[in-house]
């Protein structure tokens, strides 16, 4: 899926749609986000140093698992991030990188879902997680 059809199953728009593509590969949701190096959160983090910050990195892993449940998802429903557990962070993404993230759905219990994933960057794992949302609205 291109950033066209990912609008169509998420509500998030520029400068908030964190993808670039993403698809689903078996039971996995993987997308892709390449750091363009002008985005909003990089002006602050850091001057002169900028690293993508953690929580926009949860935020790629969230939106790219949201592709496993385009057929649940529909209308004016919403995907609200619920939790996050066990997140390790451990190497930063930066401007130019090309991030990969792997997810899964571990658990459901309609509306909420739960998932574990990951971010790499050409084979470098730079977070892990654990995480929930629930469906809202519809």
């Amino acid at each position: 899926m291109d950033r066209n059809e990912l609008m169509e199953i998420l509500p998030h728009r520029e400068e908030m749609l964190l993808l670039d593509e993403a698809d689903r590969e078996g039971v996995e949701a993987v997308g892709h986000y390449t750091v363009r190096g002008d985005e909003f959160f990089l002006r602050g983090h850091f001057p002169g140093n900028p690293i993508v910050p953690g929580v926009i990195l949860c935020e790629i892993l969230a939106q790219s698992a949201c592709v496993l449940l385009r057929n649940i998802m529909g209308g004016d429903q919403l995907p609200v991030y619920t939790g996050l557990n066990n997140v390790k962070f451990r190497s930063p993404v930066r401007p130019g990188d090309r991030v990969e993230t792997r997810c899964r759905i571990t658990r459901t219990k309609h509306p909420f879902y739960f998932a574990a994933g990951t971010v790499t960057v050409e084979g470098r794992l730079c977070v892990s997680a654990e995480f929930s949302f629930a469906i809202t609205g519809g």
